[in-house]
C-alpha cells in the first residue's frame, strides 16, 4: 500500500512539473530560438520607415502647398514653375510612401486621394465651371491628387505663359487648384498624425500572423503595390499588356513627360527593394525569410537572394527605358512589355512563396486580367 501511495504521488509530482514548464498558450512572448522576433520587424518598420517616410513627404507637401499658394496669388510663368517643380519633388517623394496603404493610409484610401490616374480632365474641367464639388465622392477620385496637379500645372494650355495667364483670369481655375492641394494636406494629415499618435504602438503590438495582424496588413499592402500598382499601373497597363495596344495616355505624369514618369517609376521600384532588404543588422523582410530558411517552391533556392536578384534585373530593364518613357510606349513598346514581364517574374515569389513561408494569407485579388 505505502509503495502504491508512494509512485502515485511521484506521478503527481512529475505531471506537476510538466505541465510547468509549458508554455502559457495565452501569451505571444517568443521562446528563445523560436524564430524571428516580429515585434523587432514591426518597431523598424514603424520608427525607422514609415514615420520617418511620412516625415520627409509632409515637408515635400507642405513646400507643394506653399509655392502653390504663390502661385494663385500671383500667377506668372516664374511662380507657375516654381510650382510645377514643388509639384514633381512632391511626387518623387510620394513614390517613397506609397507602399505603407495599411492602417491609417486604408482606412482613408490615402492611395486613391492621391494617386489615381489618368486624372479625369473632363470631370476637372466641370467641377472649376460648376464651382462646386465634392472630393469625397468616388467619382471624384481621379479628380483630385497628384495626376489632377499634373493637368493643372502642366495640361490646360499649350505653354507655360498660356497657362499663368488662365490662372490670371480665371478665379475658378485658382479656387480648384488651391482647393486640389487643401484636400491632399487634410488627407495626409489625418494619415500622419495618427501615425504620430497612438496608431504606433497598435501597429507594434499586434504581433500576430493572421489576417488582421500588422504583418499580414503590410505583407498584402506590399505585395499589392508591387503587382497592380507598380508592375501593372506604371507599365503594364501604358504598355498594353492587358489590351494588346500601347495607352502612353494612361501613364502617370502624362502632362508632364519628359524624365519624370521614369523617374516616379524607378523610385517606386528602388523604394520596394529597399523595404524589402531593410538596412544592414536591421529586421526586414529578406532577414525575416533567411531566418525561415523559406526556399523557392520551383528551384529549391533560397528564397530572399532568388526575390533580391529578379528585383536587381526587372530594375534594370524598367532603368532601360528612358530617358522619356512616353516615346518608349509609342516607339519601342516592346522594350516596356519586356520591363512589365521581369516584374511579373518577381510577383509570384512575392505573392505565393513568400507569403506562403511567413504563413501569411493573400486577402487581395488582382484582377488586370493577366
Amino acid at each position: 500500500m505505502k509503495k502504491t501511495l508512494l509512485f502515485a504521488l511521484t506521478l503527481l509530482l512529475l505531471s506537476v512539473g510538466i505541465f510547468s514548464c509549458q508554455k502559457d498558450p495565452g501569451t505571444d512572448t517568443p521562446e528563445p530560438g523560436a524564430g524571428p522576433d516580429r515585434k523587432a520587424l514591426l518597431t523598424y518598420w514603424a520608427d525607422s520607415l514609415v514615420k520617418p517616410g511620412y516625415q520627409r513627404f509632409n515637408t515635400k507637401l507642405t513646400t507643394l502647398k506653399a509655392k502653390t499658394t504663390a502661385f494663385t496669388a500671383a500667377p506668372t510663368a516664374a511662380t507657375l514653375l516654381e510650382a510645377r517643380q514643388a509639384w514633381a519633388s512632391a511626387y518623387v517623394e510620394w513614390q517613397k510612401v506609397e507602399l505603407y496603404e495599411f492602417g491609417p493610409a486604408e482606412q482613408v484610401s490615402l492611395r486613391n486621394r492621391f494617386n489615381i490616374y489618368p486624372a479625369d480632365v473632363a470631370g476637372i474641367n466641370r467641377n472649376i465651371s460648376a464651382g462646386t464639388y465634392d472630393f469625397e465622392l468616388s467619382t471624384a477620385i481621379p479628380q483630385q491628387g497628384f495626376p489632377a496637379l499634373d493637368y493643372l500645372l502642366n495640361g490646360i494650355a499649350t505653354s507655360d505663359a498660356a497657362i499663368a495667364q488662365q490662372y490670371a483670369t480665371s478665379a475658378a481655375h485658382r479656387r480648384y487648384l488651391t482647393d486640389v492641394v487643401a484636400k491632399m494636406e487634410q488627407t495626409f494629415g489625418t494619415v500622419y498624425s495618427q501615425w504620430n499618435g497612438s496608431y504606433r504602438d497598435t501597429f507594434v503590438g499586434n504581433t500576430g500572423t493572421d489576417a488582421s495582424s500588422s504583418l499580414s496588413r503590410v505583407v498584402n499592402a506590399y505585395s499589392l503595390y508591387f503587382e497592380r500598382f507598380l508592375r501593372a499601373g506604371k507599365i503594364g497597363i501604358p504598355a498594353g499588356t492587358m489590351s494588346g495596344t500601347p495607352l502612353p495616355e494612361k501613364m502617370e505624369a502624362y502632362y508632364h513627360r519628359g524624365a519624370l514618369p521614369l523617374q516616379l517609376a524607378t523610385t517606386a521600384h528602388a523604394t520596394v527593394q529597399a523595404f524589402f532588404n531593410g538596412r544592414a543588422g536591421q529586421p526586414s523582410l529578406k532577414s525575416y525569410l533567411d531566418a525561415l530558411g523559406a526556399k523557392d517552391s520551383r528551384t529549391g533556392q533560397g528564397l530572399a537572394g532568388l526575390i533580391n536578384t529578379q528585383f536587381g534585373v526587372s530594375f534594370q530593364q524598367l532603368s532601360s527605358l528612358g530617358p522619356d518613357l512616353h516615346a518608349t510606349f509609342t516607339s519601342r513598346n516592346p522594350d516596356a512589355v519586356a520591363s512589365y514581364n521581369e516584374m511579373q517574374k518577381a510577383v509570384r515569389l512575392l505573392k505565393v512563396d513568400m507569403t506562403s513561408a511567413l504563413s501569411v494569407t493573400v486577402t487581395y485579388v488582382d484582377n488586370d486580367g493577366d
